[in-house]
């Protein structure tokens, strides 16, 4: 006789078992799992008789175990305290005990996890429930920040937390959403079926009957789809800067712009004799215009070279915060 304990996740459908966990129900000389177990009603459907306890008893369990096969059909979060009550009870006297995984997460369960955590939160933490987009907004700026910081310090060690960070933000933005009553609302799941939708778009080579020589090709398609759809969006008044954030920093700004110029093959001179709003070039009422028409010439520059200029410009203040901190450092010892 033997005591199987069947362990099953609630990250996918109750009854979604294996053969091998159902054959275990079926044949057993006893079923026994909690009140209000999410899987009662699919034994049920099944034809397994099943007997449902407030609270198993170790003891009880391993007893009637050694009379005849017994599944104990654990909690979808684990029956750890239950596990050890039983392997102490048959230390000394023992029995065969089997842990079953009768279902397994598939890969990226543990995004319903973040799911069901944002939407009690949403409920029960007045701060978490009085917080909208607007205010959401800094924190998921912060966020990305800091995972960039991550990878350019390269402690890749951090970056899973990182990552989970902005994982929240977009998550939160989407439970926010979804309380909306009008045309405006989407959940989380409309969120994912949009960027899914997005990139077979944009990946006809992998997903569609499309051939490429390599990387180089993939980004032209790339360029040509997102024309389509920026022309199907704006009609006639759809241009290739469309989509460019301008609330980004200023030199990633530029780069953007740029570089989006440079593959319509606009004519470099665009870029010279800069003025700001209202201003005319050459314009002598700050000479702060002539420095931001030099700053967007060294981007310029930066690009044709390949590099991203707001990176370079980060690795050079790095180093000026070790030499600032290095002096510091000098100073209080002396």
């Amino acid at each position: 006789m033997a005591l199987t304990l069947l362990a099953t996740t609630h990250r996918v459908a109750p009854g979604l078992l294996t053969w091998r966990a159902w054959d275990a129900l079926r044949s057993a000389g006893a079923v026994r799992l909690r009140d209000g177990h999410p899987l009662l009603p699919s034994l049920r459907d099944a034809g397994v008789a099943a007997e449902t306890v407030a609270e198993p008893d170790a003891a009880r369990l391993v007893a009637d175990a050694r009379a005849a096969d017994v599944v104990w059909v654990a909690a979808p979060e684990g029956d750890e305290d239950l596990m050890r009550e039983v392997g102490t009870l048959v230390v000394s006297d023992p029995l065969d005990v089997e842990v079953l995984h009768g279902s397994y997460d598939l890969p990226g369960a543990r995004l319903l996890d973040l799911v069901s955590v944002m939407d009690t939160l949403r409920r029960e933490c007045p701060w978490d429930r009085k917080q909208t987009h607007t205010t959401l907004v800094p924190y998921l700026l912060e966020e990305a920040y800091e995972v960039l910081d991550t990878i350019e310090s390269g402690d890749y060690g951090a970056l899973r937390e990182e990552l989970g960070d902005v994982l929240m933000q977009v998550a939160f933005h989407s439970v926010v959403a979804a309380e909306r009553d009008d045309e405006t609302a989407f959940t989380i799941d409309d969120v994912a079926a949009a960027i899914v939708e997005k990139l077979v778009r944009r990946h006809p080579h992998v997903f569609a009957d499309v051939t490429v020589s390599g990387a180089d090709e993939v980004n032209a398609n790339w360029e040509q789809i997102k024309a389509a759809e920026r022309a199907a969006k704006s009609g006639a008044e759809a241009s290739a800067l469309d989509g460019v954030p301008m609330g980004q920093p200023a030199l990633s700004l530029a780069a953007q712009l740029q570089r989006r110029a440079a593959r319509m093959e606009a004519p470099a001179d665009l870029a010279a004799g800069l003025a700001g709003p209202g201003e005319a070039p050459g314009d002598d009422a700050a000479g702060a215009n002539d420095l931001g028409s030099r700053l967007f010439a060294l981007v310029r520059e930066a690009v044709e070279r390949g590099a991203d200029p707001e990176a370079e410009l980060r690795a050079v203040s790095r180093v000026f915060r070790e030499r600032v901190q290095a002096w510091e450092r000098r100073r209080q010892r002396a």
